[in-house]
C-alpha cells in the first residue's frame, strides 16, 4: 500500500518521471493520455529511485486485486463455489469458477472448473483462473494490430458527455451520443464518413458548414465528408442523439478538429 503527501508526490514525479507530469498536464484526454505513456508501476518508476521513502509495516490482510484470480478469492461463491458478477447463470457439474456478464445474458457452464468467463459487449474472455494474469498479453496483441478495442471502451467519457458505440463495422457505425447540458463538442470534419445525426432526447444547436440552426426530438440532419460540423446541447436537460457513420473507414482517428472549448489538440 502507498500513502503519498500530493506536494511530495508531485516533487518526486517531477524528479524522476517528467514525462509522465508532462502527459497529464496536457490539454489531451485521458484516453488519450494513457495510449502515450509508457506502461511502467509506481514501484519502478518512483519508489526505486526516490530516496524519500519510509516503511511502516501494517500487519492487516492485504491483496492488490492485479487479476481475476485474485478477486475469485475475495468475493462472496455460491453453492457451487462460483462467483457471479452481473449476470444469470446456470452451472451444470461446474465449480470454482468466476463469471461476468451482463443480466440480459444466460451463461450456461457444463462440466467446467476453476476458469474465468468474463462476456462484455466487445470481447469474451474465457481462461482458466490461474492464467488470468495473461490478458495483458492480449491488450499487447490488440495494440499491435492497432486495434481500438485496446484503448477505447464501448462508452467512451469525454469533457462534454460520452458517447456509446451500438454497432459497428468497417463501413459503418452507430452511436449513441450523450451531451450534458451546455456543453459543445468541437468544431470538426472527417475525410472518410458522413454522419446522420436523429435527436433522441433535448434540443441540439447544430454548426453544418457555414448554417446554425436547432433540432428537436425526432428530427435529424446529414452531414457530408471533409463538412466542418459542431454539436452543442443550449439546453437544461441532457442531449442525446443516434449518430450512424457511413464510409470507406469509420476509425475514431479520421477527425481534423478546428476549434475545442476545453483545449484539446
Amino acid at each position: 500500500m502507498f500513502l503519498f503527501n500530493t506536494e511530495v508526490f508531485s516533487s518526486e514525479i517531477s524528479k524522476h518521471a517528467p514525462e509522465l507530469l508532462e502527459a497529464f498536464a496536457s490539454n489531451k484526454n485521458i484516453n488519450e493520455i494513457y495510449s502515450d505513456i509508457s506502461a511502467i508501476s509506481v514501484d519502478y518508476g518512483l519508489l526505486e529511485k526516490s530516496d524519500n521513502v519510509a516503511v511502516v509495516r501494517l500487519d492487516v490482510k492485504w491483496s492488490d486485486l492485479g487479476n481475476f484470480d485474485a478477486m475469485y478469492n475475495e468475493f462472496e461463491k455460491d453453492e457451487f463455489r462460483n462467483v457471479e458478477f452481473g449476470c444469470v447463470s446456470i452451472s451444470k457439474d461446474s465449480s470454482g469458477n468466476i463469471i461476468q456478464s451482463t443480466k440480459e445474458k444466460v451463461v450456461s457452464l457444463i462440466d467446467v472448473d476453476n476458469m474465468v468467463v468474463v462476456d462484455t459487449p466487445d470481447a469474451l474472455l474465457v481462461c482458466p483462473r490461474s492464467s488470468s494474469q495473461k490478458v495483458k498479453d492480449i491488450v499487447g496483441v490488440l495494440k499491435d494490430r492497432n486495434d481500438e478495442r485496446a484503448s477505447y471502451h464501448r462508452t467512451v467519457y469525454r469533457p462534454w458527455g460520452s458517447y456509446a458505440v451500438m454497432e459497428d463495422s468497417e463501413r459503418y457505425k452507430i452511436k449513441k451520443i450523450r451531451v450534458v447540458p451546455g456543453n459543445t463538442l468541437s468544431l470538426q470534419l472527417h475525410h472518410h464518413r458522413s454522419e446522420h445525426w436523429v435527436m433522441v432526447t433535448g434540443t441540439a444547436c447544430v454548426h453544418v458548414g457555414d448554417k446554425k440552426f436547432y433540432l428537436h426530438q425526432g428530427e435529424s440532419t446529414f452531414i457530408s465528408p471533409g463538412v466542418k460540423h459542431r454539436l452543442s446541447n443550449p439546453g437544461k436537460f441532457a442531449l442525446e442523439i443516434i449518430e450512424v457513420q457511413l464510409g470507406e473507414y469509420v476509425g475514431e482517428d479520421d477527425i481534423l478538429s478546428f476549434d475545442d472549448d476545453y483545449g484539446r489538440v
